[in-house]
């Protein structure tokens, strides 16, 4: 794995970096979240892929004094952008898994590889019937990886 301060020189768009480094890699955090509003598409060959449809949700200040807007999410599916953009070098890859505060929040998301930079980085968010609230630059995943 790679140190989180080596990895730091391959992301774009950190928030803070010592909040953000964890001993294994990096923790990712919420830029935009957008809901699903359609079905996508899926087949075997590819050429007829469509992402399924979204659209953007706009934070709200709990209190005008704040600096931070939230989210309230309800029970669903979720198109969630994070803050962060990657390079991988040669022969590198990457695992974005949730933080345990995000599954102990109501919410989770797959875990998955990446073989290639992404930017923006992005994942599905489910949030479970108790509903979720993300403010705005909280960190929902951890970022490893593998040289």
């Amino acid at each position: 794995m790679l140190p989180p301060d080596d990895l730091a020189r391959q992301i774009d768009g950190l928030v803070h970096l010592d909040t953000q480094r964890a001993p294994n890699g990096l923790d990712l955090t919420v830029d935009r979240v957008y809901r699903t509003t359609g079905h996508g598409r899926l087949d075997f060959g590819g050429s007829e892929f469509q992402a399924a449809p979204r659209e953007p949700l706009t934070p709200v200040l709990d209190d005008p004094d704040d600096d931070y807007r939230w989210w309230t999410l309800e029970k669903g599916a979720y198109i969630v952008e994070y803050n962060e953009s990657l390079t991988l070098g040669e022969g590198q890859q990457a695992r974005i898994s949730p933080l345990e505060r995000t599954l102990l929040a109501g919410a989770h998301h797959g875990t998955f590889v990446l073989d290639d930079g992404h930017d923006p980085l992005e994942t599905l968010l489910v949030v479970t019937r108790m509903g979720c609230r993300l403010k705005e630059n909280c960190r929902l995943s951890r970022l490893v990886v593998l040289a």
